[in-house]
């Protein structure tokens, strides 16, 4: 009986940790997206920063990647900034792998 009970908190602690990386590695790829973003819309600096902020912020709305790529195809609609929906998604994903990996090796 033991062993399993030590098997189940076993599988709620991976749970557990696999959570907090995914949550931690969204922040940070949602970050870079939004300095990726910013500087496709013309923005450095504090205004830059500003942005990424937003788009970190823009994750809450709801569960999964949707709201942050709403936002960014929203805003560079409105800016007239030449990209691609699989271009946006493409760079979402490479920027999750990079923020994992910073993740595990920090």
């Amino acid at each position: 009986m033991s062993s399993m009970k030590d098997r189940e908190e076993g599988f709620e602690r991976k749970f557990v940790f696999d959570e907090e990386l995914r949550f931690k590695a969204s922040a940070r790829r949602n970050r870079a997206l939004g300095l990726w973003a910013a500087e496709k819309l013309g923005k450095t600096g504090a205004a830059a920063e500003a942005y990424a902020k937003e788009v970190v912020v823009s994750d809450i709305e709801e569960a999964g990647d949707h709201d942050v790529f709403r936002k960014i195809r929203k805003d560079f609609d409105a800016a007239g900034v030449n990209q691609s929906d699989h271009q946006i998604r493409r760079t979402m994903d490479e920027l999750m792998a990079q923020a994992i990996e910073q993740i595990k090796n920090s």
